[in-house]
């Protein structure tokens, strides 16, 4: 059993797998979820279940927090029941959530106010990445805390890159996201202009992926579009979050806004429960 104690908030499609690895790891995990019911199966996995977000950082070293939305995420820091509303001195809190650069900066500040280490540290990668282990993770945060919670990191992901102080790390993340983006378009733009020519899309697919322009996301994301299925290892309303702070950040480049306004559109034709490659059903109903 290694020495540190844990615990883990936000049990979504990312992090029930990261728990469970952290788990095989033999770290002594405590869960909280505000929907109770997604906890089960993890308790049955050997974890514990904290009654509130006091309690769970009262009885560990690290809380990891792995929510959807800067909202969320700063509700479990402030909430009168929340992680910093006592005294927790010399704890770490370790945010993996995607949030705009400005938040994770303002949580740095409210930690140092009560003396409790930040760690800023997104993912790249999805739900596939996660329950493998080998996520990259992007980490803002002291050296010290860095070498602290890279034994962590390394459970969690195949690589984890210092890229400086808290906000720095959420920045790296919304651009990779915007690349993601870009790539998802694109190759959704490529198979359909090619299906209108006569090219199928196995075969336009079989181009891309055999050829310089194949990368990882094309050839995850072509039985998906082979099949026409798209549930979600990464949804597409969350992309959409991501490129809005990417804007509000100061993206102003000549295709980030015709790429968000897609992914808007997209989201408003009901596909924002659906993998990010659902993007391709709209531009197909578009072109209809």
């Amino acid at each position: 059993m290694n020495q540190l104690k844990l615990g883990w908030v936000g049990l979504g499609n990312m992090g029930n797998p990261m728990v469970l690895n952290l788990l095989n790891a033999g770290y002594e995990i405590t869960v909280f979820n505000r929907t109770r019911e997604k906890e089960k199966s993890l308790l049955s996995a050997g974890t514990k279940s904290a009654s509130n977000l006091a309690e769970l950082i009262k009885n560990c070293d690290v809380v990891f927090t792995m929510l959807s939305n800067d909202a969320a995420v700063k509700e479990v820091f402030e909430s009168s029941v929340g992680l910093l509303n006592a005294n927790n001195q010399g704890k770490t809190i370790i945010n993996m959530s995607t949030v705009s650069p400005e938040t994770s900066r303002y949580l740095h500040t409210i930690c140092k106010q009560h003396q409790v280490n930040f760690i800023d540290a997104p993912v790249s990668g999805s739900v596939k990445p996660a329950q493998d282990g080998t996520l990259v993770i992007l980490v803002g945060a002291s050296n010290e805390n860095f070498e602290l919670a890279k034994p962590l990191f390394d459970v969690l992901g195949k690589i984890a890159i210092h890229v400086g102080e808290p906000g720095i790390a959420s920045s790296a993340k919304l651009a990779i996201n915007y690349l993601l983006g870009l790539n998802l378009q694109g190759l959704a733009e490529t198979v359909l202009f090619a299906e209108k020519n006569g090219v199928s899309k196995e075969d336009m697919l079989n181009i891309i992926n055999q050829g310089a322009c194949g990368n990882g996301i094309t050839n995850i994301k072509t039985p998906s579009i082979i099949n026409n299925s798209f549930p979600a290892a990464f949804a597409l309303k969350h992309l959409v979050k991501d490129l809005r702070l990417a804007k509000e950040a100061g993206l102003d480049s000549p295709l980030i806004h015709p790429l968000y306004d897609s992914y808007v559109r997209a989201e408003k034709e009901g596909l924002g429960d659906q993998d990010v490659m659902a993007i391709i059903s709209s531009l197909h109903n578009k072109a209809d």
